[in-house]
């Protein structure tokens, strides 16, 4: 569903430029849910807007489906946006009309689309849990039934994707669990593939495989290792060094020309600056501080 290599989003102003991807490489299979982690500034967002059709990347590749988001002209991108990809924001003000109702704010895409249906408009508010609440003002619904009805808006079109930035930011744990269970649920019974990002710990768990953002790279993947087992059941705690513990395993990402992102941790705890030693037993690879400098120290 999703493939980038290489890509690249570089902002620019009159006098800076920053580069918020700096090559980054992903893929995700059609049909999976996943989580993408990183701390503020790690590039995180940036990503999920190229994949939203927000915003255009610099340089590399990046596909979703059918569409090469590098190429596509401003016509086409307003299609794909229509017609493959569902969002979410984290501030419900983006997805919500306050106006209205939820069953009205559900239509409101399809309005612009031309392509009304009510019925499936209302069966989307079933799907989370809000049949009796369809005609209520947005006033009378509460954070997290709010947040219920964007992620209804985000399905309003149908999409292939659903990109979800930081859902489960605003709301009580109870509520981030029964947004947790919708995703679940649809990406189950309908095969969505979902993305979320989250700087929650907790709710990364509960996904089968999570990809930590550092610097604009992909740095760390963390795989389930018994994703067969029921996710809801888990309590997906988190180790001393921020690994998911138990419930994943973490492996470092390699690109395809060999680089890959040592944790800083690892690098700090050896005392390692900007270069390594790097030697091969025939079994491992063993990383230490640069030998050379070591000698002229001592």
């Amino acid at each position: 569903m999703i493939h980038c290599e290489g890509l690249v989003k570089i902002f620019k102003t009159k006098d800076i430029e920053v580069v918020a991807l700096q090559g980054l490489n992903l893929t995700v299979e059609d049909g999976e849910m996943m989580a993408i982690i990183g701390n503020s500034g790690s590039g995180k967002s940036t990503l999920l807007n190229i994949l939203g059709g927000l915003d255009h990347p610099s340089a590399g590749q990046v596909r979703v489906g059918e569409w090469d988001l590098l190429k596509v002209n401003d016509s086409e991108l307003v299609q794909y946006k229509r017609s493959t990809v569902g969002f979410i924001w984290q501030n419900n003000a983006r997805n919500l009309l306050p106006y209205l109702t939820a069953l009205e704010n559900v239509e409101m895409p399809m309005m612009l689309s031309g392509k009304v249906d009510r019925a499936y408009a209302k069966q989307l508010l079933e799907w989370v849990g809000l049949k009796e609440r369809m005609h209520n003002k947005l006033q009378q619904l509460s954070g997290g039934e709010q947040q219920r009805v964007a992620i209804a808006i985000g399905l309003s079109n149908r999409p292939k994707l659903l990109l979800a930035d930081e859902p489960t930011g605003s709301v009580d744990t109870r509520t981030s669990d029964q947004i947790m269970e919708i995703f679940r649920r649809i990406n189950r019974e309908i095969g969505l593939t979902i993305v979320i990002v989250t700087h929650d710990l907790t709710l990364a768990s509960k996904v089968d495989r999570v990809v930590a953002i550092r610097d604009g790279l992909t740095s760390t993947e963390f795989v389930r290792r018994n994703p067969g087992l029921d996710m809801a059941s888990e309590d997906g705690g988190f180790g001393k060094q921020g690994g998911l513990q138990e419930v994943h395993e973490a492996f470092v990402v390699v690109d395809r020309v060999g680089r890959l992102q040592v944790p800083k941790e690892y690098l700090e705890a050896l005392g390692i600056g900007g270069r390594a030693t790097m030697e091969f037993d025939g079994g491992k690879i063993v990383i230490t501080p640069p030998k050379l400098i070591k000698e002229e120290e001592s």
